[in-house]
């Protein structure tokens, strides 16, 4: 089992209920839950894009660590509902509050209340990069085919 890393909490809405604390799941769960930081319930319409703040902000500890906001997959199964960038992406240096962008495409609208599990947060390593330009590329295989490229 790996270490558990280090990760600064700030607790930014007056809304906020102990309830709402990050948790995992389960024991193998690799996402903490984020929720509904909000006063009261939102009708989520099916076509709707939507803004859910969560009542948290969070510091990690160094750039090689980011922290990625994921869908919840039985809103995704049952709803249609992903989140509208596709990946949250939470840099090391950002301290403002976290937010889910979700954006439904099911075909019925979604009671979202207080508290609610709105997506998932994965704490993972990271690389910065160090460019080196070249003149050349070394070959692969696969070259430079693209999309559709290695078949079905």
């Amino acid at each position: 089992m790996t270490e558990p890393i280090p990760v600064k909490l700030a607790i930014v809405s007056p809304l906020f209920q102990p309830s709402y604390m990050p948790a995992y799941a389960t024991s193998g769960a690799a996402g903490l839950d984020l929720h509904a930081c909000i006063p009261q319930p939102v009708l989520f319409e099916p076509g709707a894009r939507i803004r859910i703040p969560t009542g948290i902000a969070i510091e990690l500890p160094r750039q090689d660590v980011v922290a990625l906001v994921y869908a919840r997959s039985g809103w995704a199964a049952k709803y249609g509902v992903g989140l509208t960038n596709g990946v949250g992406v939470i840099d090391s240096d950002y301290r403002g509050e976290i937010a889910v962008l979700l954006s439904h495409h099911g075909d019925e609208a979604l009671r979202i209340e207080p508290g609610d599990r709105i997506a998932q947060m994965v704490i993972a390593p990271l690389y910065v990069a160090n460019w080196t330009v070249v003149e050349r590329l070394d070959d692969t295989d696969r070259g430079a085919g693209g999309f559709g490229s290695t078949g079905r």
